[in-house]
């Protein structure tokens, strides 16, 4: 795919992603504009819904590297630290939020795409606002094969330098560990590749 082609596709996963969006945050709050409300909601306090926006940074306009780690819902130990030249790809999720449940066909597909390549690239998800159990029994149900961290309180989010308070939001992060994309909101699998693919070009 050439840098015209994947500009399209980005531009085309927004507008399809935009378009859909209000449905699934109206079945996630009662006010889908209402911040407020969203993060005074029963047990799922904080979530906000995306919506569908797509950020990429230039090389020149990034952050310090990000430092995520935790411990896998499996219960293994996981680190950033040691993936050093890898591109990340960064889910927060949560098998409670409906715009999360929808997009997880379309993130497995990229992750075994991009898996076939055998280049350098790596998915983690973040579980949210649940216990490893109930992620893990989401993830073995759905048939996703990327690990995910457990929520532990939220500890590994906060890592994020305040780039994901939506649910969901992908990141995608450079071999320097550094926020070089981000959507707010599902992610299609065109879209995501896409943000991918240009990141690897910067390498080139």
């Amino acid at each position: 795919m050439d840098h015209l082609d994947r500009r399209t596709a980005l531009r085309w996963g927004a507008v399809a992603m935009a378009g859909g969006l209000v449905t699934f945050a109206a079945a996630c709050s009662s006010d889908p504009n209402s911040v407020a409300d969203q993060a005074r909601s029963g047990d799922r306090k904080g979530y906000v819904a995306g919506d569908g926006s797509i950020e990429q940074l230039a090389v020149s306009d990034r952050g310090d590297p990000v430092t995520l780690e935790g411990t896998t819902l499996e219960g293994q130990p996981w680190s950033s630290a040691d993936r050093a030249g890898t591109v990340l790809v960064v889910n927060v999720w949560g098998s409670w939020c409906p715009p999360c449940i929808k997009e997880t066909p379309d993130l497995q597909k990229a992750w075994e795409t991009v898996q076939a390549t055998g280049k350098k690239i790596e998915f983690i998800g973040l579980d949210k606002l649940e216990g490893p159990e109930t992620g893990l029994a989401f993830q073995r149900a759905n048939k996703v094969t990327y690990p995910s961290l457990a929520y532990d309180g939220g500890v590994p989010i906060l890592s994020l330098q305040g780039k994901a308070s939506a649910t969901p939001t992908t990141l995608v992060l450079d071999g320097r560990a550094r926020i070089a994309a981000r959507v707010s909101g599902p992610v299609s699998t065109t879209t995501l590749l896409g943000l991918v693919d240009d990141v690897l070009a910067e390498k080139a």
